[in-house]
């Protein structure tokens, strides 16, 4: 007797040619929902990307290709120099002496801001009576406008009218020419910077303080371990993080330091205070130097590139998580 087929439906039971499969639709349905997250996921962070590429990524592009030429900011046709402009920039003596000045200034706001910062919060860590309102005091200065604290200690510095002179009228001395004399611009731009930036490291290490595991410190009080030993041994190791945190954010502040310097030094005197922010500034628009400007400033970023790589290899290797 002939087997009796149902319409569409083969001997064998299997779906007719053209029908999807169970396995191939489960594929493509999947293959879909894939597509549809690329597509929500470029259309979350297409415009975030060319904001950052147009503003951050072009720019360093741009700058690197003006620091290849020779060109005054006004003349229509940019001549290539090729490396011209690093090779004037490392064989002269002043740009020597601009890497110095950066560097003593970068160890002064980086190191003292870690240990004033580290000392104000651990005071403040303690219950203290109106300790709410100093934290506020502290912070306060990191959240002014810099050139509101640069016109303020500009006048703090007058050795003739300045509250500075009060001081040292106090104890008898004479107060120094803090932003005219080449010997004392540096300690009183360093000064400026320490006062306005510790606060964000008080406040910083503060929350470490406070998140630190209290058993810790009390397995250390039934072992005998006195204030210092303590903070040496269990303190200062289980504030790592925040201090390779501190120490990276610090640095590249540092050399974009610039609002303060305008206002007070101005680079100055005898170029006793010009960082490289300060020499890229003067170079492109002061002395309308688009080339050593833009070698100056592809300098900077490698510099900064370079520090911030080392101190993370190095860094991290120290820090212990908790």
């Amino acid at each position: 007797m002939p087997a009796v087929t149902t319409p569409g439906r083969s001997r064998a039971g299997a779906a007719p040619p053209g029908t999807a499969t169970g396995p191939v639709s489960g594929a493509s349905g999947a293959r879909r929902r894939l597509r549809r997250e690329h597509l929500l996921f470029l259309a979350l962070v297409g415009p975030n990307f060319l904001l950052i590429a147009v503003f951050s990524y072009w720019p360093v592009i741009y700058d690197a290709y003006l620091s290849l030429t020779d060109w005054d900011m006004i003349a229509p046709v940019k001549n290539l120099v090729g490396l011209g402009n690093y090779a004037d920039l490392f064989t002269g003596l002043g740009f020597a002496d601009v890497l110095l000045v950066t560097l003593y200034f970068t160890v002064g706001v980086v190191g003292g801001g870690m240990v004033f910062g580290l000392g104000i919060a651990m005071l403040l860590n303690q219950r203290l009576r109106g300790r709410r309102f100093v934290r506020t005091m502290v912070f306060a200065p990191h959240v002014l406008s810099g050139a509101a604290v640069g016109l303020a200690w500009a006048f703090i510095f007058d050795p003739n009218y300045g509250l500075s002179r009060v001081f040292f009228a106090a104890v008898g001395a004479q107060s120094p020419a803090w932003l005219t004399d080449s010997d004392w611009a540096l300690p009183a731009v360093i000064i400026v910077y320490l006062w306005k930036n510790t606060g964000f490291a008080a406040i910083v290490y503060l929350a470490g303080l406070q998140n630190l595991p209290r058993e810790v410190y009390e397995s250390a009080a039934l072992d005998g371990s006195g204030p210092w030993t303590t903070f040496r041994r269990f303190t200062l190791p289980l504030l790592s993080p925040v201090t390779f945190f501190l120490v990276i954010t610090s640095t590249i502040s540092s050399f974009q330091a610039f609002d303060v310097i305008a206002l007070t030094t101005g680079g100055g005197p005898a170029g006793a205070t010009t960082t490289l922010s300060w020499f890229v500034y003067e170079s492109g628009f002061q002395s309308f130097q688009a080339g050593p400007a833009g070698a100056g400033a592809i300098v900077m970023f490698a510099v900064i590139v370079a520090i911030t790589f080392a101190q993370a290899r190095y860094l991290e290797r120290k820090v212990h998580y908790q």
